[in-house]
């Protein structure tokens, strides 16, 4: 119990560092029914699912992923509400004929935390990334991937956790 206790009196501490001051950087939680300590990263409440593309040779398509942010948190639009908060931001490389295009970000929705006193842009829930893409008409036929990183920060209501990055194939199939 008294572990709990410490656990809990730490966390606290740390909530109230907010996303303003820069992230925290050892948050962790308890429960009373598991000893166990969890840590809370972005990268573990973020689950970013890429969907297959498919493209004619010599036409343009588009790249989405979708990501599924944990009930309780949020990760900040593109473009963020101020220049200091870290934007989720997703970076295709072009490969093996295909060309990538601009990148297309949501509508955020706007949230009100404990951290701020304005409200800020945010991504919560389902939401999908969007990246044009062109084959080139001498692109063979088939299926190839194309690397991608997706950078994102989550907070909750009370506190900001450290960057995170995830490393993504989009799957393409040029028919």
């Amino acid at each position: 119990m008294f572990k709990y206790k410490l656990a809990l009196s730490l966390a606290s501490a740390l909530t109230f560092s907010g996303c303003s001051k820069g992230p925290a950087s050892d948050v962790i939680i308890t429960s009373q029914s598991t000893p166990e300590v969890k840590k809370i990263t972005s990268a573990g409440v973020v689950n970013a699912q890429p969907q297959r593309a498919e493209i004619a040779a010599g036409e343009s398509g588009e790249a989405v992923v979708r990501l599924v942010i944990q009930n309780g948190y949020h990760v900040n639009a593109n473009p963020p509400t101020f220049p200091y908060l870290i934007a989720t931001e997703l970076e295709i490389k072009p490969s093996e004929g295909v060309k990538v295009g601009k990148v297309t970000y949501p509508p955020p929705v706007t949230g009100t935390f404990a951290f701020s006193e304005e409200p800020l842009a945010v991504y919560e829930g389902t939401t999908e990334l969007k990246a044009e893409l062109k084959a080139d008409k001498a692109t063979s036929k088939g299926n190839r991937s194309l690397a991608a990183i997706l950078r994102i920060q989550a907070c909750d209501d009370q506190v900001c956790y450290p960057p995170g990055t995830v490393d993504l194939q989009i799957p393409v199939t040029i028919k």
